[in-house]
């Protein structure tokens, strides 16, 4: 495993404007446009997994579930597009193959973010059963329900709408500790604990143009999904090597 930066508390963070990620999303393309194979690879994969929550996506505690798992790999497989992008940046050749070693090199640090985004889902989805259970007096729509009738419809408007107010909260949680942690990983070999408290920092000091990045990712995504997941075969990657892009002036190099 590779070792940890010997640095890795203090790494400057840089103020862009606010319109700035429309050039990380231009950056990401002209990257999946480099090497289209294997970028393209890693969105199938994903679009794979993301076929588990429109197949639950009626039953609000098995989306939870799914969603969890979601956040557990999507992190890890973003660090093959970072890869990817990396060695575009240094002149490198890249294939699909050798964008998997950073999985290799970080395993620990990686597993870590992931480890910690799986949590705060996991609050999520146990803030959610409290919150069903509240307003309904049990834990969600039962799944004989799920399966042969429309459970949105027997959701009250307080039960939806604190449903999606819950998942906000777990989107905007993700994202701050998110934000530029994978990069870095693969980057700089820095721990999980530190990738994560870099990001918060970016956060805090670029907050608008954090919020018009969050915006697009999340529009980005609407559409990924509303195209029953084709459109994400290639959102996904575009997403992830722009994130390379939005590192690589965030923090200082």
């Amino acid at each position: 495993m590779a070792s940890v930066h010997p640095h890795a508390q203090s790494f400057p963070i840089h103020r862009v404007p606010m319109t700035r990620p429309l050039v990380w999303l231009r950056g990401g393309w002209d990257d999946l446009m480099h090497n289209p194979g294997a970028s393209l690879a890693y969105g199938w994969l994903v679009s794979a997994l993301g076929a588990l929550i429109l197949a639950y996506q009626r039953h609000p505690l098995f989306i939870a579930v799914a969603i969890i798992g979601f956040l557990l790999v999507g992190p890890i497989l973003s660090a093959g597009l970072c890869e990817l992008s990396r060695r575009r940046d240094r002149g490198e050749s890249a294939t699909f193959q050798s964008s998997l070693r950073p999985l290799r090199r970080n395993d620990r640090s990686l597993l870590g973010v992931a480890e910690a985004l799986g949590l705060v889902a996991l609050i999520w989805f146990l803030l959610s059963g409290a919150v069903f259970y509240a307003l309904a007096g049990s834990l969600g729509p039962s799944p004989q329900s799920t399966v042969w009738g429309d459970v949105m419809a027997q959701l009250s408007s307080a039960q939806y709408t604190a449903y999606i107010l819950a998942g906000a909260l777990l989107a905007c949680a993700v994202f701050a500790l998110a934000v530029v942690a994978v990069p870095m990983i693969v980057d700089r070999h820095v721990d999980a604990a530190t990738a994560m408290r870099t990001s918060l920092r970016v956060m805090a000091r670029d907050l608008p143009a954090m919020l018009v990045w969050a915006l697009l990712i999340v529009l980005l995504v609407t559409v990924g999904f509303a195209t029953w997941l084709l459109g994400m075969i290639v959102i996904y990657p575009l997403l992830g090597h722009a994130t390379w892009r939005a590192y690589r002036e965030l923090v200082d190099q």
